[in-house]
């Protein structure tokens, strides 16, 4: 694991000092770039919900001052003496995690964010020496390459910001699952930063999708904006007994309580439901639900190395672009609040190059 130590040059970035939360101005060191490691100039950061997790200590291991962001994308400024696949000027983006072991079974097999010993996370991870690392919500960045991803030059870096962490999420428990063969049926549970995104790939696999959501408001959007072939009010019964037993595949990126027995009934014989939102601290739902008809709850968490890189390209070729809402890093708290309302359409993204000072 590559070591931490803020031993290179000064950074500006906004942090939260206590579990309120609140983010304000701060500056800090981060490490000299090692013969293995780029500098990255970061022009733009994602707003995830993960920042809320962090920031307020929901998770109770936050370390402050804590700086967020791990859906960050920008431009190489320096390279190290042993880098080969990256130079200097190169679009790039850094996810959610920036370190790992490099030598247990996972990692070896491209599954980094699973690695046994723990990878080191963008936001508050641990470097091997000890030190925190400081997430995006700041003017650079240094990383291993290994954890660094080439953007292709076609895609606007704005955009690509929010595939570091929303768009892995939903992408990889699709090719895990086989839902990137044409003429399956995907249900998306809320439409969200995640869930706008897991529609506009099921319609580049050529999927049938169906939008389920709590609230009429998204209707117009899930049909007409993302192209969605199919939109149910999931607390409408009539609508959701004619789904019964016709969908594949469902991804839920929905968070807070809400009744795994009512989707389950959806999925056809051998179907999946992929968890890969937060649903508060434990799942409620009946044995029945996995038993009969042989359905399956699985988890996933972001994706390997390899995976996002694919992803990237993926992306490029298929022209999917996130809709996101451009904003300065000075409405960062504001965006935070929005963000646990729901109030975006879909993802915020920081212009840390042109307001960051």
């Amino acid at each position: 694991m590559s070591s931490g130590v803020a031993t290179g040059k000064n950074c500006h970035g906004w942090a939260a000092r206590d579990d309120s939360g609140f983010l304000s101005p701060y500056e800090f060191g981060r490490r000299a770039v090692g013969k293995e490691d780029v500098s990255v100039k970061i022009t733009h950061c994602g707003v995830c919900y993960a920042d809320v997790l962090y920031t307020r200590n929901k998770l109770k291991h936050s370390k402050y001052p804590m700086v967020p962001g791990h859906e960050i994308v920008g431009i190489i400024t320096e390279v190290g003496r042993d880098i080969g696949k990256f130079k200097i000027g190169d679009h790039v983006g850094v996810g959610t995690y920036v370190d790992s072991c490099r030598d247990c079974e996972n990692c070896d097999g491209g599954l980094e964010i699973h690695c046994l010993k723990g990878a080191v996370s963008t936001i508050g991870g641990t470097y091997a020496d000890g030190s925190t690392c400081k997430g995006g919500y700041s003017q650079f960045i240094v990383v291993h390459e290994r954890y660094c991803y080439k953007i292709p030059d076609n895609y606007p870096l704005a955009q690509a910001a929010p595939l570091l962490c929303a768009g892995i999420t939903v992408y990889t428990p699709m090719i895990r699952h086989n839902m990137n063969q044409p003429g399956k049926s995907l249900g998306v549970i809320g439409l969200g930063g995640l869930g706008h995104l897991a529609v506009k790939f099921g319609k580049a696999f050529g999927l049938n999708v169906t939008v389920l959501s709590t609230s009429t408001s998204k209707k117009d959007d899930a049909l007409n904006l993302l192209k969605a072939d199919n939109f149910v009010l999931s607390s409408d019964k009539e609508q959701m007994s004619v789904l019964s037993k016709s969908l594949d595949f469902i991804i839920d990126t929905a968070s807070g309580d809400h009744p795994l027995d009512l989707y389950m009934s959806l999925l056809k014989t051998g179907g999946v439901l992929a968890l890969v939102g937060f649903p508060g601290e434990e799942l409620k739902l009946s044995p029945l639900s996995l038993l009969m008809d042989t359905r399956s709850i699985s988890g996933s968490a972001v994706g390997g190395t390899k995976r996002t890189q694919e992803m990237l390209e993926f992306c490029a070729e298929h022209e999917i672009h996130p809709e996101i809402e451009v904003i300065p890093i000075q409405y960062s708290n504001e965006a935070l609040e929005r963000l646990q309302k729901n109030d975006v359409k879909y993802r915020f993204v920081i212009d840390i190059e042109n307001s960051l000072e």
